[in-house]
């Protein structure tokens, strides 16, 4: 037979121990959502970079339509994204030197 301070103290350690596994299950649950919050992110993450190549394009392709089509509202919607576009001149040869007669 259990004494009276025994049975309470072995009631208290199994109400602690129910009070840590219902703490237990509401942290793993916690983990899970983040861990999947995570996981969208770093998909994000990864399929940006995948694009990146292409956004690269577009971007240039823009940028040289702009400057042929010398389209002033492109080049400045280009420019509020932060995206400067400047003209180089056009390289210019050298003249041919003249042939030196023997």
């Amino acid at each position: 037979m259990l004494k009276s301070y025994q049975y309470w103290t072995l009631s208290l350690i199994a109400a602690l121990g129910l009070l840590l596994m219902i703490l237990d299950i509401i942290y793993v649950n916690r983990n899970q959502t983040v861990r999947a919050e995570v996981e969208g992110r770093a998909q994000y993450i990864q399929q940006s970079v995948q694009l990146q190549g292409l956004y690269q394009e577009m971007i240039k392709a823009l940028a040289d339509l702009s400057v042929r089509n010398k389209d002033d509202k492109l080049r400045d919607l280009l420019n509020q994204e932060g995206i400067n576009v400047t003209v180089n001149p056009p390289a210019q040869t050298p003249a041919a030197a003249p042939a030196k007669g023997r």
